[in-house]
């Protein structure tokens, strides 16, 4: 069979997943992130290929035959840089990011989004070495250029301080006689599986080091709920759980293995039916914290991995927009307030400027999960110091909505270990749909709002138009849901 350097790292996981690709792809689960996950790593490719200077680009839309011939022609011409240099010798392909010319010889640079070298990407990198050596080719390095997590952006980007490259040479020579049995091991595996499916278990390589798309179809014959279900149960240890036969709730109950008091509760309350946990003095010691005038807040977030304005490192917590509900008396009416910046222009300033208007200082502001928006209110403050005092003045009367389910005050079946708004808000709030996130029209969670905002920039006045207001709904049933669940919770006591 043909092996392409992602089929070897794929293969290194689980070569089970090789077989899927080839037999029943249509079994793959759909990841929505993938999109923003590639557009980065173009973004991340494109800077890179200049970090060397001037640079040939071998065209991978021509195909294999073409992108070969190229290389070779760029080699002969004496390039110093060819991007996606493409090499194929015994069945085995790959293209390199960046084949830099030295002195001696050539160095292998793989490019990653990534701030850190992880062992799949020693993998990869071995793999180009050892196809490239069979190639002829006379390789002295080989490096892994990756973002530089230190680095503050202030000015034009500086690729030097962008990029980090790690020399990883001596590690990817020593796994040569590793890549060479890797590679007959997949071969052997793909040849012995044609005319059937493989039996393979499910097993911690279903999660590392990428979530496999097949991971739903592998693990069908799961019953519901199962130890794969209990919250905040390390990975390791629910398949360490599950190959020692401890796998529906019922073999829990029966096995007593170690799991956390909040752990036991979610499985004694769904297991046996019970009803809701409501402590009242334990809630009641939470909102009686909240005085009013109540100012619901929520940010929404982007992380962008090339720093796009001043002051922000890679994949540094941009803030773009938030919602505010504000109610005077429990109770009262709402009055809501919002801030959505303007497509590609740094949204910060403005966002921390109208915050100040319309937080008052000495208020209660309610956050659900508090660090997080503490956090982004710090980072306004430290960028922006001539509206430190205000910026902080919220940041220190910021109270939590979220303790009373995280210190399960409040528990129900419903909750599934969890106690994130999106399981919190259904549990307390069923059926209503003034409050269901799914008929929301076009961003239905943070990871679809992360992703719509900065590329609002690639639409049409009137796409943008549609995008900001589906961004401004989803934004606004975020604090709406916050002043529903403090309402149950006034209820309960």
């Amino acid at each position: 069979m043909n092996l392409s350097k992602s089929k070897y790292v794929r293969g290194l996981q689980c070569p089970k997943m090789l077989w899927m690709d080839r037999y029943k792809p249509e079994m793959a689960e759909q990841n929505p992130a993938l999109e923003g996950i590639f557009a980065t790593g173009n973004e991340v490719g494109d800077l890179a290929r200049r970090y060397f200077g001037e640079y040939d680009l071998v065209d991978f839309d021509l195909g294999i035959d073409s992108m070969l011939r190229q290389t070779q022609e760029f080699i002969n011409n004496g390039s110093k840089n060819i991007a996606e240099a493409s090499f194929y010798v015994d069945n085995l392909f790959c293209s390199v990011d960046i084949l830099h010319k030295n002195p001696y010889g050539w160095d292998i640079v793989e490019v990653k989004s990534s701030t850190a070298v992880h062992d799949v990407y020693l993998d990869d990198m071995a793999f180009q070495l050892y196809v490239l050596n069979k190639a002829g080719l006379n390789i002295t390095g080989v490096y892994n250029m990756h973002l530089n997590s230190n680095y503050v952006r202030y000015g034009d980007l500086d690729l030097n301080q962008l990029f980090v490259l790690e020399d990883c040479t001596e590690i990817c020579m020593f796994k040569q006689g590793d890549v060479q049995q890797n590679i007959a091991d997949i071969c052997r595996y793909m040849a012995m599986a044609d005319d059937f499916e493989p039996e393979k278990d499910i097993d911690v390589c279903c999660e590392s080091p990428y979530e496999c798309a097949y991971k739903g179809y592998c693990s069908r014959h799961l019953p519901y709920p199962s130890v794969f279900n209990i919250s905040r149960l390390n990975t390791n240890k629910k398949y360490e759980f599950y190959h020692n036969g401890i796998i529906s709730f019922e073999d829990i109950e029966k096995k007593k293995p170690k799991l956390s008091a909040k752990q036991w509760q979610q499985v004694d309350t769904a297991y046996y039916h019970y009803a809701p946990t409501i402590d009242k003095i334990g809630i009641r010691s939470c909102i009686e914290q909240y005085t009013y005038p109540l100012y619901y807040l929520d940010f929404e977030t982007y992380q962008p991995a090339v720093p796009p304005y001043d002051g922000i490192k890679p994949y540094m917590q941009v803030t773009f927009q938030y919602s505010l509900h504000i109610q005077y008396e429990k109770g009262g009416e709402l009055e809501h307030r919002e801030f959505l910046g303007e497509a590609g222009v740094d949204p910060r300033r403005a966002l921390a400027e109208q915050l100040c208007r319309d937080i008052p200082k000495d208020v209660c502001t309610l956050a659900y999960n508090m660090s997080f928006e503490k956090t982004r209110i710090k980072e306004l403050a430290n960028q922006f110091p001539d509206l430190a005092e205000h910026l902080m003045n919220i940041h220190d009367n910021i109270k939590d909505l979220m303790l009373p389910f995280q210190n399960h005050y409040y528990y129900s079946k419903a909750l599934e270990g969890s106690y994130s708004i999106k399981k919190v808000l259904p549990a307390l709030c069923p059926n209503d749909p003034e409050l269901d996130y799914h008929a929301l029209e076009g961003i239905h969670n943070g990871g679809e709002a992360m992703q719509a905002y900065p590329d609002l920039v690639n639409h049409t006045p009137e796409e943008q138009a549609i995008i900001r207001k589906n961004l401004l709904a989803y934004c606004r049933l975020d604090t709406l849901a916050m002043v529903k669940v403090l309402e149950k919770l006034y209820d309960m006591c």
